[in-house]
């Protein structure tokens, strides 16, 4: 386990709130990130993209995919995904997306937004997945032109649920949008954690495995914020720059976005933060799953945790300083780890957690 440390939002005093399991949006911005962003703070820089950062930034991307991909930082995801998202749409056509994947519950329309008015098409599956067989079914079933014209399929890699699509399903997907001549979009928020946990090179599950456009998350891989669109089929991207400049997204300094790129994917920083969450992720759910009354219910593959823990359970670790979501259920929590957590913190939580299970069984 990875364990530097850096400015982060815990505190130590239990009366006051922790977000150490809130999100991995809760960390600050990773040491390696914080000296390149101080690095290229120095002098004055052309603006706009037009600068070396960004040009060597854009070049490590393309390196860590053995690909000569086309690049763009916008500052979020919403803006990432949804502007990759209309860039494959016309505003007649829809959007596969798995019925909790973020671009339907958490962006507020602005993928709909976007393209001018493209529908999202949701579908069911287990673990927060795609299967190829429903895409099929929602493609097939319909071709009349009273119905909004699928065109794209969106993954989201780790998926909301913390679950990871492996090589094989990946590809498979991108086997069924060739067949039905559907664009691949992959939402790679958590892109790190799920690499970490495919121990694969990431063009392994992503263009050689089909994938035309994915949305690279740096904010929850040690980032303060940005986010990279890599177009791999570079003909998609025309006029993408004009998107992101009607979109507000066009960043005139745009090395502060750009450079602490470079410090996240030289020497493979990306890869240990990814790991470093994952593996807190794991010592959590193991420890979670020996308390009485608390299960984990969903399978561990990247850094999120699902367990179900009664309801004063929660309320005394909150009592006690804990801050995390609990939006799945009225008893199922969601708890995160980021690139700064520690096994200290972990064992921490755990032993509240411990006594106040023992507490509620008393």
């Amino acid at each position: 386990m990875d364990a530097r440390t850096f400015s982060t939002n815990s505190v130590t005093n239990a009366t006051a709130t922790r977000y150490d399991f809130a999100s991995d949006n809760t960390a600050g911005i990773c040491p390696e990130a914080w000296r390149a962003m101080e690095e290229a703070n120095r002098g004055a820089l052309v603006s706009y993209g037009e600068d070396a950062w960004t040009q060597r930034a854009s070049d490590l991307i393309r390196a860590l995919f053995n690909y000569d991909a086309e690049i763009y930082f916008v500052f979020n995801g919403t803006a990432a995904n949804s502007l990759a998202l209309a860039s494959l749409c016309q505003s007649y056509h829809s959007v596969i997306c798995h019925e909790r994947a973020h671009v339907e519950t958490d962006e507020c329309g602005a993928p709909e937004f976007f393209s001018n008015g493209s529908k999202l098409l949701s579908v069911n599956g287990e673990g927060a997945k795609i299967s190829p067989e429903s895409v099929s079914r929602l493609v097939l079933h319909r071709s009349d032109i009273h119905y909004p014209k699928p065109r794209v399929v969106t993954i989201t890699q780790s998926t909301e649920l913390g679950t990871v699509y492996s090589v094989g399903e990946v590809r498979a997907l991108g086997e069924v949008t060739k067949e039905l001549d559907l664009a691949l979009h992959m939402d790679g928020a958590r892109f790190a954690n799920a690499a970490a946990s495919l121990g694969v090179a990431p063009e392994e599950f992503t263009w050689k495995a089909g994938v035309d456009v994915l949305c690279r998350g740096g904010t929850k891989n040690g980032l303060g914020v940005g986010e990279a669109v890599v177009f791999f089929d570079r003909s998609l991207a025309t006029d993408f720059a004009y998107r992101c400049k009607q979109a507000g997204q066009l960043a005139s300094k745009m090395r502060y976005l750009a450079a602490p790129w470079v410090g996240l994917l030289e020497g493979h920083t990306w890869l240990r933060n990814g790991r470093n969450a994952n593996d807190c992720a794991r010592r959590l759910a193991e420890g979670l799953v020996k308390l009485p009354h608390v299960r984990v219910v969903q399978p561990v593959e990247a850094n999120a945790v699902f367990a179900e823990i009664p309801g004063p359970v929660t309320q005394e670790l909150r009592r006690r300083g804990w801050y995390f979501y609990t939006f799945i259920g009225a008893s199922c929590a969601r708890l995160m780890c980021s690139w700064a957590t520690t096994y200290a913190i972990v064992d921490e939580f755990l032993a509240d957690a411990a006594a106040a299970s023992a507490s509620y069984g008393a």
